[in-house]
């Protein structure tokens, strides 16, 4: 990939120690970034997923690769708050909430470690993606979050790129007001997952014409948060967003880098997340 560093996942560092959630590792770039990391010994790895068979399947094939790293699935779906939370108990749009739920159940014990383990380096890798520059002119439309957003014409595309924006915008947020976590979005490049095999023939059309040569399989398509998670804390700025592999974004708009906008974002879902703190 032009512009990108070398990175040969065989060669990332010694994990021993390490516990890592993988949200979504039951499939395609999850379960591709789990396989990854279980090579490299981390302690415990958490897969969060809805079916518990892929887990099973991802953990036996871990199994068979010789790791000794400890593996749980944690039985959670995003798009499900209440699902969100049971699984935080126990270890498109919905999907935000979802994540900054999961995020928001997770700081105080990222927090804990960061103050008591100074060279512990908590990380949070969200996943986003360039396609958050299709989002609507005034970035998040608020006023109808909580509806279907008819936007019309493009309009699974604007609300795609408005989830991405959220995404990108979180994690910028994120590190502002927790410093002490090393907290970044990353672009995984366009990746042959169910994301992009379940469009309609117009949209896969589009896809394959405008990206012939550059779709990566699902073990490549983890290399961007795979090297976000595991690179030098020294190699990453808190907050920014990375394009493959180890690139620091240089196509934000003016959107997203709006931290009034990222403010707003933070308070918005405070606030719907506000039943499911408690």
């Amino acid at each position: 990939m032009s512009g990108s560093m070398p990175f040969n996942p065989d060669e990332l560092p010694n994990l021993s120690g390490k516990v890592i959630l993988v949200t979504g590792g039951t499939a395609g770039l999850g379960a591709a970034t789990v396989l990854h990391l279980a090579k490299h010994s981390p302690a415990h790895i958490y897969i969060s997923g809805r079916s518990a068979k892929n887990a099973e399947d991802v953990i036996n094939q871990v199994r068979d690769s010789g790791s000794q790293s400890r593996l749980s699935f944690l039985s959670c779906d995003l798009a499900s708050l209440a699902s969100v939370k049971k699984a935080a108990e126990t270890a498109s749009w919905p999907s935000h909430l979802g994540h900054a739920l999961l995020i928001q159940s997770c700081l105080p014990l990222l927090l804990q470690t960061a103050a008591e383990q100074p060279g512990a380096n908590p990380r949070i890798i969200i996943l986003s993606s360039l396609g958050f520059r299709l989002h609507p002119c005034d970035g998040i439309i608020f006023s109808d979050l909580k509806t279907e957003q008819n936007f019309r014409a493009f309009g699974g595309w604007k609300r795609y790129g408005q989830s991405k924006l959220a995404n990108l915008l979180y994690a910028r947020e994120l590190a502002r007001r927790y410093p002490a976590i090393t907290s970044v979005s990353v672009h995984p490049g366009v990746v042959s997952t169910g994301l992009v095999e379940n469009q309609g023939w117009a949209n896969r059309a589009l896809i394959n014409v405008t990206n012939i040569g550059k779709i990566l399989k699902p073990s490549e398509g983890a290399y961007s948060q795979l090297w976000a998670a595991t690179t030098a804390k020294e190699s990453l700025e808190n907050g920014q967003f990375y394009e493959p592999v180890g690139v620091l974004s240089s196509k934000l708009d003016k959107i997203a880098r709006d931290d009034a906008l990222a403010r707003r974002l933070w308070e918005w879902t405070d606030e719907a997340l506000a039943d499911y703190m408690n």
